[in-house]
């Protein structure tokens, strides 16, 4: 069973502005068009087309045993999903919102992250599960997680998540096509946001494991990841047109949380000597932490002030009406910024003296 990630080979058409959702559904398209063996499989992903709508029309294309409703029972889903992958398919699981995947989380804790190493690399496990995760579009308890931080705590799983049109392709394809279990995480309030794109010949972009730098700069480093990509870029933007700090702010996109680009992130911190992480999933216990604790590890000697942190609050996800006091916004991350000591002793010279709201540090 071939692998390898084909791309479209016919002749290359204009391009034009394409969404994340539609860049998703030509992922799937193409895998389940390159390999007999791809099998899309979840609630309402068939006649439905998928509560976002990522996998409308591919029943009617591929049949509804290649793209297939199923029971909402999220456990019985992947614990098919398993007994797929070990007979050679490659299934791909919609878990329909963040939370819904937690009563599946079983099957993926003890049985999807484990049975690569459990058999000794006899069988492999070709399986991905997608999950559009995060605030951002008003959703009630239950459909606004951002719960990337069980993924990351659970050895053998692969756990990605595009902020842009072309990762959404080349992220999934190569995804569908690894012999280890990817969670997906697709960040629901980024399924609407457009960029030009060609999809008879998608842009080549890094694989799963490599973090992309999406904007230059010397004075900080912000480090990010799916939905709170748009967010920093939107900060170091207007750090930029206030000039008054002088902040100049680089943008890493982490793109992949598992396996951890350290040498990407490590790289950027030791040029600029400063650092925050952004990103919706709670403070406590998060994602930010551990990274915070590599940079620490790493650039220890090229830090001129602390690893901070802007995140979720570590509460459950408010209702509608407030989550936009609960989401990182760019206040905050620029507010972080400014508490980078740009005024101690070891950095005299470097950067602004005084907050954002004209507050010496």
């Amino acid at each position: 069973m071939s692998t390898a990630v084909r791309q479209p080979t016919a002749a290359r058409t204009d391009r034009r502005p394409a969404t994340m959702g539609q860049a998703l559904r030509r992922a799937l398209r193409d895998a389940l068009a390159d390999d007999p063996a791809v099998h899309v499989l979840g609630e309402d992903v068939g006649t439905l087309g998928g509560v976002f709508r990522v996998t409308d029309g591919l029943t009617a294309e591929f049949g509804a045993d290649r793209c297939a409703d199923t029971p909402l029972a999220e456990a019985g889903i992947l614990g098919t999903a398993v007994g797929m992958a070990m007979y050679g398919l490659r299934p791909v699981v919609e878990m329909q919102f963040d939370a819904f995947a937690y009563p599946g989380f079983e099957q993926l804790a003890s049985h999807v992250s484990r049975m690569r190493n459990r058999t000794r690399g006899r069988l492999p496990m070709p399986l991905t599960v997608r999950i559009p995760y995060g605030g951002g579009i008003g959703g009630v308890e239950h459909h606004s997680d951002s719960s990337e931080a069980y993924y990351l705590a659970t050895p053998g799983l692969h756990v990605v998540t595009p902020a842009t049109v072309a990762d959404s392709y080349g992220l999934l394809r190569a995804a569908i096509a690894s012999d280890d279990p990817v969670v997906f995480l697709e960040p629901k309030r980024l399924y609407w946001s457009k960029a030009d794109w060609d999809p008879e010949k998608p842009d080549a972009v890094p694989g799963i494991g490599k973090a992309v730098v999406r904007r230059r700069g010397s004075t900080a480093t912000l480090i990010t990841y799916g939905p709170s990509v748009p967010v920093c870029l939107e900060a170091a933007e207007a750090a930029r047109e206030d000039g008054a700090e002088g902040w100049d702010l680089e943008v890493v996109d982490l793109r992949t949380l598992s396996p951890f680009d350290e040498e990407t992130v490590a790289a950027s911190v030791r040029r600029t000597g400063r650092a925050v992480v952004v990103h919706e999933s709670p403070g406590f216990a998060g994602p930010g932490g551990e990274i915070a604790a590599r940079i620490t590890e790493r650039c220890f000697h090229h830090l001129e002030a602390p690893v901070l942190r802007v995140a979720g609050f570590d509460i459950p996800y408010p209702p509608p009406m407030l989550e936009r006091h609960h989401l990182p916004d760019v206040d905050r991350v620029l507010d972080a910024v400014a508490r980078l000591q740009w005024e101690s002793g070891f950095t005299s010279g470097r950067g602004g003296a005084e907050s954002r709201d004209g507050g010496a540090l």
